[in-house]
């Protein structure tokens, strides 16, 4: 039996972890759960010294994109649904792909297939490519003979996760454009324009304003250190991002985005119709609702949300309703998800309920994205408008009192 190195939560929503000797993941995940934890994350003792040896970095380089999943999902479903065997549909995707990794994979799983292996306990071995919401639905579907819905319902899945990937994506493109563009032409007149300003005004001996004097001082800097700024001004980048992956920097993240008066009603949104799409697609392939519950926290982005979901697993594994306990996360969750879920477990519906639910948000993320250029688009014209003005008036000033004294 292998010894799994976990890390879970309690009801509080504080992480622990520890070892357990279990006959599967699932198996380790009742185990907490009689102890009150939620598994979140768990390998076995080969997984983490195959870890440890290649380190995290080289971990990553197995990753696949999205785009790649969900061409490998919809292609693997057509195939089966033809009656193509499974190790020869698996060797037909392997030529398919582009990625040299993804190819790598894909023959590594055909080969445990042939061996014997089910597909799933083959894809569990490539979390970084196969989350555990892909293999459980796997799982679920060569248990049952229903493979080919639930390769449908994962293609759905992954469709909708690309499309709102791609929305939130192409509404930050432009103001990441403008923002970029912004810093570049102001960093090139600190460095460029403002130290001759500066020269010239120090020959004319003119009186210079506070403003000016800053503005001066900040390109004068730049001018001569700009060894030390600018890896100073990217060092600092990556430092806020490495603090936002540790626990206390990623919930203070998650805490301000929430918050946010442009982001938090989208972080909303964007959580709900992942949330409901996921475990509807859970259900609807025959996955229990305290194990669906338990996969979905770990599938949502913001850290309140997945805290939310695995506190609700372990209170409808006592017996609570799911709408009862989500009441318990008004701030999270609309009323109009709470009233549905309520209305689906008294009808039995939930899953297709939740479908129901995942479109509204979906379409309501759309329609966010497609007004969100039109809203930022003003207030960058405002910031950049107001930051020109500021160097403006700075070093037009001192011209205007030399030649007011003239």
């Amino acid at each position: 039996m292998p010894t799994y190195f976990y890390t879970a939560i309690t009801a509080t929503g504080e992480k622990v972890s520890g070892s357990e000797a279990a006959q599967d993941e699932r198996t380790l995940a009742n185990i907490l759960r009689e102890k009150g934890y939620l598994l979140t994350a768990a390998t076995t003792e080969h997984a983490k010294k195959k870890i440890l040896s290649f380190g995290p970095f080289l971990n990553r380089l197995h990753s696949v994109s999205l785009a790649d999943k969900l061409l490998f999902t919809r292609n693997l479903q057509v195939m089966v649904a033809a009656g193509v065997p499974l190790p020869r549909a698996l060797d037909i995707l392997s030529v398919q792909t582009e990625s040299k990794s993804f190819r790598k994979v894909l023959l590594e799983i055909k080969k445990e297939v042939v061996e014997g292996k089910n597909l799933s306990e083959s894809m569990g071995n490539y979390p970084a490519i196969f989350s555990e919401l892909f293999t459980n639905m796997i799982k679920v579907g060569e248990g049952s003979g229903t493979l080919e819905q639930v390769l449908q319902q994962l293609t759905l899945q992954l469709e909708r996760s690309h499309e709102l990937r791609s929305k939130i994506l192409g509404a930050l493109l432009y103001p990441s454009v403008v923002i970029a563009a912004m810093l570049g032409v102001g960093t090139l007149m600190l460095i460029v324009v403002i130290p001759q300003l500066a020269a010239t005004f120090a020959d004319l001996n003119v009186p210079l304003p506070l403003t000016t004097r800053v503005v001066i001082a900040f390109g004068t800097f730049l001018s001569k250190f700009w060894y030390i700024a600018f890896p100073a001004f990217f060092g600092s980048l990556v430092l806020a991002f490495q603090l936002t992956k540790t626990r206390q920097g990623k919930r203070a993240f998650d805490a301000f985005i929430l918050k946010a008066p442009l982001f938090g009603g989208i972080t909303q949104k964007l959580n709900a119709a992942l949330m409901t799409r996921t475990l509807s697609s859970l259900i609807a392939a025959g996955v229990p609702i305290v194990r669906a519950l338990e996969i979905t926290s770990k599938v949502l982005g913001n850290v309140y949300f997945q805290d939310s979901l695995g506190v609700c697993a372990q209170r409808v594994g006592k017996g609570e309703k799911l709408s009862a306990a989500l009441k318990s996360y008004g701030r999270l969750y609309p009323v109009v998800v709470v009233q549905m879920v309520e209305v689906g477990e008294e009808t039995g519906e939930t899953g297709n309920i939740l479908a129901k639910l995942a479109e509204f948000y979906e379409e309501g993320v759309t329609q966010v994205t497609k007004n969100l250029t039109s809203i930022i688009e003003p207030i960058l014209m405002l910031i950049i408008g107001a930051t020109v003005g500021f160097f403006a008036i700075s070093m037009i000033q001192p011209i205007y009192g030399m030649l007011s004294a003239l």
